[in-house]
């Protein structure tokens, strides 16, 4: 690789990073339609419902915004569709925040 080229990845790199760090104090305070399903703690009140706590921020947020634009339509996606549809970016990086600061158990 150049050193171009290393320099153009380490500023993309840097840029999706800072993009999706949020605020898990915020998306605590955003989660309440998320506790629902996936437990204030994290844990999925059913075994049909995954548990959050303690997944990847990055995870989060791809899944979150997959659900979100259609590319993820299997499994719960007629449930989670609706659910994410409003949400912003920053909410998405706060909840993906939260969820991944809390402990798995």
């Amino acid at each position: 690789m150049t050193q171009f080229g290393t320099v153009v990845a380490a500023v993309l790199l840097t840029l999706s990073f800072s993009a999706s760090a949020g605020d898990p104090a915020a998306g605590k305070a955003k989660a309440g339609t998320c506790f629902t399903c996936h437990g204030a703690d994290g844990i999925g009140i059913a075994d049909m419902y995954p548990n959050l706590a303690g997944q990847k921020e990055a995870y989060l947020v791809s899944s979150i915004k997959a659900y979100k634009d259609g590319s993820r339509s299997g499994g719960m996606a007629a449930l989670m569709t609706p659910m994410v549809s409003a949400l912003s970016d920053a909410d998405i990086a706060d909840l993906a925040a939260f969820y991944a600061s809390l402990d798995p158990k």
